[in-house]
């Protein structure tokens, strides 16, 4: 029974990692319908950043703060630089997001070496709670609380603010949203270095639990990848939903069938890409 629970807890407190990746890459896709591939490197560099902050004195919290600014600002400039220029251009953004993304391995690689490095856990996250006569690693709880904060914050900013209804206004219809007066193209930009801050901000989030190594970036982006497929491109419950989703099916799957953990992750996103192209939150195309 330890066992269920444990994995349970885990997977929930991984959903919620893959929460904070996959919100931003859902809105970029629902948006900008930019299949993004840089999105891993971005979760992967905010870690990085967040290391060389920490090596400098910083706590962990500044770090994450500080780093997911960092890449917001990064992701800022490649939408302005890059992306703008190949509207519509879909083959063109796969190219380009595929091949940043292997740049951003290389310099990685070259200024943090090869070797995993772990980032502490913060202080006041360290040891064990006890809930209900059960011990689960406090950062892990943390890490399910924070999830929850971004996920009501993201809702509050989505559903209560007017930058929320011209993104909600983009992701619906932009030709409409251009006609009525806002300004998509500055929208584009903020969305996109939303979702990339997002990612670095997770990023340092999951380096107590993962680690930071080369490679890692081309671990997360399949499992957001099938987050915003599961949940729905565009749609901010999809992802939370989806992510916790995708959490149980890939500790479960790696804990009870290790030989076809990709097939129990995998094959739901199949099934539903069958059954309904759009996600199980997402809206059908007109």
């Amino acid at each position: 029974m330890n066992l269920w629970l444990l994995l349970a807890g885990n997977s929930i407190a991984f959903g919620g990692l893959l929460f904070l990746l996959s919100a931003g890459f859902a809105l970029i896709f629902g948006l900008m319908r930019i299949p993004n591939l840089t999105h891993g490197s971005l979760f992967m560099l905010g870690a990085y950043f967040a290391v060389s902050l920490i090596a400098m004195g910083l706590g962990f919290w500044p770090a994450a703060l500080i780093a997911a600014f960092g890449v917001a600002a990064f992701g800022g400039l490649v939408e302005r630089l890059l992306l703008r220029r190949l509207p519509g251009n879909e083959l063109a953004q796969v190219l380009v997001t595929l091949g940043l993304s292997f740049m951003i391995a290389d310099v990685c690689l070259m200024t943090w070496g090869g070797d995993p490095i772990s980032i502490e856990t913060p202080p006041g996250l360290r040891g064990a709670s006890h809930i209900a006569g059960f011990g689960f690693p406090t950062y892990r709880l943390g890490v399910i609380v924070v999830a929850v904060l971004c996920a009501t914050a993201l809702w509050g900013v989505l559903e209560q603010t007017r930058l929320g209804a011209m993104i909600r206004a983009g992701v619906d219809d932009p030709q409409i949203a251009r006609v009525v007066g806002i300004r998509v193209s500055r929208l584009f930009t903020i969305v996109f270095s939303l979702g990339a801050g997002l990612a670095g901000f997770a990023g340092v989030i999951g380096g107590p639990i993962l680690s930071v190594y080369p490679g890692l970036d081309q671990d997360m982006l399949p499992l957001a990848l099938v987050v915003v497929i599961l949940g729905g491109s565009g749609s901010l419950i999809g992802s939370f939903i989806g992510s916790f989703a995708v959490g149980l099916l890939y500790n479960f799957g790696q804990a009870l069938f290790p030989e076809l953990a990709y097939v129990v992750l995998f094959l739901p996103m199949l099934v539903v890409l069958v059954l309904r192209p759009q996600g199980l939150f997402g809206r059908a195309a007109p």
